[in-house]
């Protein structure tokens, strides 16, 4: 079986694994104040060119997310994303069991729009409903989507006009920066945003996610708050090599872009044989719109998702890439779907 479910099933690339290995026996100070994350901070801080902000380690994307909103909102504010967002389908309330309220629309193309931000905050507009205080993003999106520049700013706009801050998730951002069409540098999302993550997890590390706080006053005493939600490591230093190796020689970049050009590879067969996409393809997760005869087939050698159906005779599903996704197996399943496709033409 080949395996197209996600981008986190593999361990870890072997340059990682191999500093791992190699500074087993080191000691270093714990909880995120070692040289390694030092080095880390620096080199995340060289890339986005801002050396004014805080950077933290997390070890996971849920407990990130559930820490920005948490920590950065009062009581009685929520935080507005699209109804497709990952803080609003898949983190099992994480955000609503802190207190604080998603309030959701429907997407386009996967992404939030100014005018459905600016929706929200007419509707909440008195002590009677929850105060919007927060936008939520995620670059790539959870369709596999990418925010333009143009896009981000125009949420900038809006944000600072009715003093809410900005969070973009990065789980998968260094698939969005090394997408084809993606005209957004990492440095910009450090100046348009007033925190963001960058994923590791879904691009090459055993796990861990970076917080970046571009905002002065979001600041102050949140490593109290990291450890108050139990996402301080002992061993910060495992996060912080993983990541010092990932942002030396671009790795980091280079892994996402690997994953990018596999699954264009995919998405290029699929458009050849007249099938369309519930979300446009560019990244590494790809929606395509199939029959239930061909998944059928499909599902005896291939591993992947049944996103939702669209009727009695086709489902959406999605197709993931990964850094250590080989050109074999996507050979196998282009391959396939062109074969299934002749057959059918007999």
């Amino acid at each position: 079986m080949y395996s197209f479910l996600n981008d986190y099933s593999e361990g870890a690339h072997p340059r990682i694994l191999d500093a791992l290995y190699k500074l087993n026996d080191e000691q270093n100070i714990g909880y995120g104040e070692d040289d390694h994350c030092r080095r880390a901070k620096e080199a995340i801080k060289r890339h986005i060119s801002r050396d004014d902000v805080d950077i933290h380690f997390i070890p996971g994307g849920t407990q990130a997310n559930q820490l920005v909103v948490s920590s950065f909102l009062r009581p009685h504010e929520c935080v507005i994303a699209v109804d497709s967002g990952h803080i609003n389908v898949h983190e099992t309330g994480a955000i609503e069991a802190t207190g604080h309220k998603v309030v959701i629309m429907p997407h386009k193309d996967g992404k939030l729009t100014p005018d459905s931000i600016e929706k929200i905050i007419r509707y909440h507009s008195d002590e009677h409903m929850v105060k919007p205080g927060m936008v939520y993003l995620s670059n790539t999106t959870e369709l596999g989507t990418i925010y333009s520049k143009a896009e981000l700013i125009a949420i900038r706009d809006i944000c600072n006009k009715y003093g809410l801050l900005l969070f973009l998730d990065g789980a998968r951002l260094g698939s969005a920066l090394t997408c084809d069409s993606n005209d957004v540098k990492i440095s910009d999302i450090a100046y348009l945003t007033d925190v963001f993550s960058i994923g590791g997890t879904k691009n090459g590390a055993l796990l861990g996610e970076i917080l970046v706080i571009t905002r002065d006053n979001l600041k102050e005493d949140f490593r109290y708050l990291i450890k108050q939600r139990g996402a301080m490591m002992a061993k910060g230093f495992v996060l912080g090599i993983q990541f010092e190796e990932l942002f030396r020689d671009n790795l980091y970049f280079s892994l996402a872009k690997h994953a990018n050009e596999m699954a264009k590879r995919i998405a290029e067969t699929i458009k050849n044989y007249g099938c369309y996409f519930y979300a446009t393809p560019g990244t590494n997760q790809l929606f395509p719109i199939m029959s239930n005869t061909l998944l059928k087939e499909l599902s005896k050698e291939f591993q992947f998702m049944i996103d939702h159906e669209i009727d009695d005779n086709y489902c959406v599903i999605r197709l993931v890439t990964s850094w250590a996704t080989s050109e074999e197996s996507v050979d196998k399943l282009c391959e396939f779907i062109g074969g299934f496709y002749a057959d059918q033409n007999k």
